[in-house]
């Protein structure tokens, strides 16, 4: 699937913040993953002729061999405090699928984004997947802050390489917090529209409510993808 250039596959895409990211570091996505119809219908809008997958368990990693780079916010509910935080228990634990596509993909960088809480129940186990396929691996702990977004919003961000000497490997240890500096794409942080959160009459309010709650912060990941994209 790789034509030339520095390529993004994205899975678990949603409304797209890994692509807008791609697209200000100099990536080009050749394929999204995403099954809810909302996100699908915005993706193929923004990026039209991008192929849309559905369910990441039919996806075929191999249709896109020789990827520069696989992005995912793997399902973060079987982690988060908002939830049971049953982990691999939880049937939205999505890992192996990502894993199985990274494997059949081969693709040299892999970033990944999680909440906080997959620190202390799944981390290690997700570094030693990807190491045991050949990559180096790190991971870091990077609050919306860090790019100075009004929130918090602490994420973990998984880095995966294959062959950068470089890179360090973490596994089994608490990925420490940084501040990164504000890139320089895109216009700044507006202000809140004027508009009453209970209003009436938005069209699709709560699917663009659900979509934006579950985005990743693009500022956050531009910075990550910018430095791997100068690394190539």
């Amino acid at each position: 699937m790789n034509n030339g250039g520095a390529t993004h596959l994205d899975l678990f895409s949603g409304i797209g913040g890994f692509a807008i990211a791609a697209r200000w570091a100099g990536f080009r996505t050749v394929g999204f993953c995403e099954w809810e119809p909302y996100c699908q219908k915005l993706l193929k809008q923004h990026w039209p002729g991008v192929p849309v997958h559905g369910d990441i368990r039919d996806l075929d990693g191999t249709r896109y061999k020789g990827t520069t780079i696989i992005t995912g916010g793997f399902p973060c509910q079987p982690f988060s405090h908002a939830g049971k935080q049953r982990g691999k228990e939880d049937n939205r634990y999505l890992w192996p699928e990502m894993l199985r596509v990274i494997r059949e993909a081969g693709p040299r960088w892999v970033l990944g984004e999680n909440v906080a809480g997959i620190v202390n129940m799944a981390l290690d186990q997700v570094l030693v997947d990807l190491e045991a396929q050949g990559y180096t691996t790190g991971s870091v702990i990077v609050p919306a802050c860090a790019v100075d977004a009004p929130q918090r919003r602490d994420r973990c961000w998984i880095l995966a390489n294959s062959n950068v000497p470089g890179c360090s490997k973490q596994r089994g240890t608490k990925p420490t917090e940084k501040k990164l500096p504000p890139p320089q794409c895109g216009s700044g942080w507006g202000t809140e529209p004027g508009v009453c959160r209970v209003v009436d009459g938005l069209p699709n309010r709560t699917h663009r409510l659900k979509g934006l709650g579950n985005a990743i912060v693009p500022k956050v990941a531009y910075t990550i993808m910018e430095a791997m994209r100068q690394m190539e």
